[in-house]
């Protein structure tokens, strides 16, 4: 026979599991959210849910508008401001896909080879 000590046990071990599963399931996978550091010099990248996005490259401001497949991103046309940095080297502005690696986002060219990663903020 369930006692009401065993009931609220049961009941409060299934409220951890439920809240856990949802952390999860939180779309920390996906592409969509905030990626880089906001400081002068440093790639930085944010993803809309509809597969706009906006950032930096280090030097010049970026947005445009992609696609969100899963764990990953294709970027599609943007426009982006053309300022000379010195130091600064703007490889954001080759990224042609991303794809998400645990708290990372990893960025590819074209032909697939890896340019960078941006961790999630």
């Amino acid at each position: 026979m369930l006692t009401h000590r065993t009931l609220r046990s049961a009941l409060a071990a299934a409220v951890v599991l439920a809240a856990l599963s949802g952390c999860a399931a939180s779309g920390s996978s996906s592409p969509a959210g905030d990626w880089g550091v906001v400081k002068a010099g440093q790639p930085s990248l944010t993803v809309e849910s509809n597969g706009s996005w906006h950032g930096n490259d280090g030097c010049n401001a970026m947005k445009g508008d992609g696609k969100i497949s899963g764990q990953e991103f294709t970027f599609g046309p943007f426009a982006s401001t053309l300022v000379a940095c010195e130091g600064v080297t703007p490889w954001l502005n080759l990224a042609v896909t991303a794809k998400v690696d645990g708290d990372s986002l990893v960025v590819f060219r074209g032909d697939g080879s890896k340019i960078g990663t941006l961790s999630r903020r």
